[in-house]
């Protein structure tokens, strides 16, 4: 009897003792995650394939390389539109433009002039590489770890088992050494046939090293791009490209220090999956403690960082949204960032809410619970999650999902006035305005042409609509009604769907990889727009090999694609028609295969442009030209939606830039004092069942107290 109350006691003892000391016993993290730092928590769903910056091209993997590897540039974090500045450089780049006879013509030399394109760039002194076993050095000067052998490796498992670290500055040889990398067979780099294009020399460079070993990079010079000394570097661009100076914002262009590679090449550490594409090495504010994908990867705050601060001006409107609060401070604002894996939504979605992220995007599950309508059919946050003081953030993406025809097919391609009136019918009777309605929540923005907004050539409003598939009625585009796609398809030949040629009912192909149950809604939802004309569209579902196959090969006659811009420039969108990328003749991004000579001709002279009126004026003319000819149904350009908790600061959309994690700040007091109050333990119900395990032992004990009383008289 004595013992069930003290059991009772103790309970409700705890139950007091945590509520008086605030105790979180839901905590996914140790009590020692965030001792005297300010900690980042985020997730990652797909394990990163690459870590290499040669070789990555994944927004998943830039979301740790960014924060690790440094190009010579960078888009300034709040201005817009988007604007390079230097990072590492001292300056943006010196340009020359050259003729044949490598004599220096002027700036306004015309472009079929122009042989060569230099860019001269200057990094600044004393840039140090973070601490790495690559890097460490005796007291001669001798590399540790460069030779290891077999008893060396013994103890070896992970990177974190080499006791000596060092570091070195930054050279302009290491930039150098990066633009090797991008051709050596072993890295297979997916620039690599692109950057031949353009870099001078760099395509007989890939032959002379093509059977090279990696280490041999160092004995062979690239003809374009030159060490000019200590500090300078120069890369010759065959004849002129203005749009190279993005691809300097990339981590392509990262500078790579040669011991990294000679380190790493050692077959043992190769055995032991310490490489350098899984254990990164580079100049930038974080280094990657912690590389578990099965787990958590962890950055930490790089201790050999460069003086950086906080931008001192942004946009209008970013100083009263408390952006240029930390103007002038000293980069990175956070001390480390741990991602966890997270592979369902939900119990992200609910750490979440529990303070355990600090920031989520919304699934398409949680978008009731996140968002609602206003009055006034704008999208605000919920009651619930005001109460949070939970924020929204949302942007219009510099991406675009299209449905392509296939300008081979005999039914939907070539450039009949037959075929165009097809696809333009078909343009109209996609209603993808009510497909991002149910399928995206309203995240997304019906696309009129090529370029998303932000880009050079975006106009918005009555400006900017296809006049083919839309109307203006004064205040917004209205999709052209079912009657004017009807009235096409008649000027077809395909009334009501019925080919006049044949009288059969009109049949055409969507070849997709699509195939899960939420695809299967969506591909019904085609169905349904198709049959609007009449046509009978069959879905052809394959595994994602092949159905790469049979767009290499030409097979698909209809199908849906996307595209993410590399960088904020009309030529990286337009490129996806211009003939000479067509994908079945060149192996190009231009998936439809569509050419069109006059388009061609304007591609070529608006990629040699800067961005005046003329190009300008050249852009709206290709605009006119693919909206004249729908190659395309232009579909949407997605519109990401982010929540974050008000404790963290300087949050804002920049869809260019890959380093944004160093401008961002945590206030983990206030973490820390909220989530205590979303996470204080309910005891009660333990306490009300141990009461009612009491009462039902309760009899039992006297029972038995009493018989063995009886027992000992």
């Amino acid at each position: 009897m004595t013992y069930l109350f003290k059991i009772v006691f103790f309970i409700l003892s705890f139950s007091s003792l945590s509520a008086c000391n605030d105790l979180v016993l839901n905590s996914p993290y140790p009590a020692s995650a965030e001792k005297n730092q300010s900690v980042l928590y985020s997730s990652f769903s797909e394990r990163p394939r690459h870590l290499d910056p040669a070789k990555s091209y994944s927004s998943n993997e830039y979301t740790f390389i960014g924060q690790i590897y440094e190009p010579p540039f960078q888009y300034h974090y709040l201005k817009r539109p988007y604007e390079l500045e230097p990072l590492t450089a001292t300056q943006m780049p010196e340009v020359t433009y050259m003729d044949s006879s490598e004599k220096e013509l002027a700036m306004d030399a015309p472009a079929d002039e122009i042989a060569f394109s230099d860019y001269i760039i200057e990094i600044k002194p004393g840039i140090k590489f973070q601490p790495h076993a690559a890097l460490a050095r005796n007291q001669k000067g001798e590399y540790l770890y460069h030779k290891l052998k077999q008893t060396q490796l013994s103890d070896i498992n992970v990177l974190s088992d080499f006791t000596r670290t060092g570091t070195r500055e930054l050279t302009a040889a290491d930039y150098v050494h990066q633009i090797k990398r991008l051709v050596h067979p072993q890295i297979s780099s997916p620039i690599n046939e692109l950057m031949k294009q353009y870099i001078a020399g760099l395509d007989d460079y890939a032959v002379t090293i093509k059977d090279k070993p990696l280490l041999a990079l160092e004995d062979y010079a690239i003809s374009g791009v030159q060490v000019l000394d200590k500090y300078r570097y120069k890369i010759r661009i065959k004849g002129k490209y203005p749009q190279f100076i993005y691809w300097l914002a990339m981590p392509f262009f990262a500078p790579m220090p040669w011991e990294a590679d000679a380190f790493y090449s050692q077959q043992g550490l190769i055995d032991k999956n310490i490489t350098l594409d899984w254990q990164p090495l580079g100049t930038g504010p974080f280094m990657l403690e912690e590389n578990n994908p099965n787990l958590r990867m962890v950055m930490l705050k790089n201790p050999n960082y460069h003086a950086a601060f906080y931008p001192q001006e942004g946009e209008p409107g970013d100083k009263e949204k408390g952006l240029l609060q930390d103007a002038g401070k000293r980069l990175p604002l956070i001390d480390k960032a741990v991602y966890q894996l997270e592979k369902e939504t939900i119990p992200y979605w609910n750490k979440f809410l529990q303070g355990y992220y600090d920031a989520s995007g919304i699934a398409s599950d949680s978008f009731d619970q996140a968002v609602q309508f206003t009055g006034g059919g704008e999208l605000g946050l919920t009651p619930s999650m005001q109460d949070k003081g939970i924020q929204l953030q949302t942007v219009v993406t510099s991406s675009i999902f299209y449905m392509g025809f296939n300008m081979l097919d005999s039914v939907v391609g070539g450039d009949s006035e037959q075929a165009r009136k097809l696809r333009l019918a078909i343009s109209i009777a996609i209603d993808y305005e009510e497909y991002i309605s149910i399928f995206m929540n309203g995240r997304g923005v019906a696309a009129h042409g090529v370029i998303p907004p932000e880009i050079f050539g975006f106009h918005a409003g009555e400006q900017g609509i296809n006049p083919y598939v839309y109307d203006w009625d004064g205040k917004q585009a209205r999709r052209k009604p079912l009657q004017t796609a009807m009235q096409l398809m008649q000027e077809a030949g395909y009334a009501e769907g019925i080919d006049k040629k044949t009288g059969e009912a009109l049949i055409l192909y969507l070849d997709t990889a699509a195939s899960g149950p939420d695809d299967r809604a969506r591909l019904n939802w085609y169905r349904k727009q198709f049959s609007k004309l009449g046509i009978q569209l069959v879905i052809r579902a394959t595994d994602y090999n092949r159905f790469q196959q049979k767009m290499l090969n030409g097979n698909a006659q209809i199908f849906m694609w996307g595209w993410n811009a590399d960088y904020p420039d009309p030529e990286n969108f337009f490129f996806l028609l211009y003939g000479p990328n067509g994908k079945v003749t060149h192996g190009g991004e231009n998936a439809v295969n569509y050419q069109n000579r006059d388009f061609d001709r304007l591609f070529k002279q608006m990629s040699y442009m800067e961005n005046t009126p003329e190009r300008l004026a050249m852009v709206k003319e290709m605009q006119e030209i693919i909206r004249h000819d729908a190659p395309w149904v232009y579909g949407f350009h997605p519109k990401s939606f982010s929540l974050s908790h008000n404790w963290y600061y300087n949050l804002k959309p920049n869809l260019m830039a890959n380093n944004k994690l160093k401008y961002q700040r945590i206030d983990p007091k206030q973490r820390e004092i909220l989530r205590k109050q979303w996470n204080q333990p309910v005891l009660w119900p333990i306490v009300l069942v141990v009461f009612l395990i009491v009462l039902l032992v309760l009899p039992a004990v006297r029972s038995f107290q009493r018989r063995a009383k009886e027992t000992i008289k």
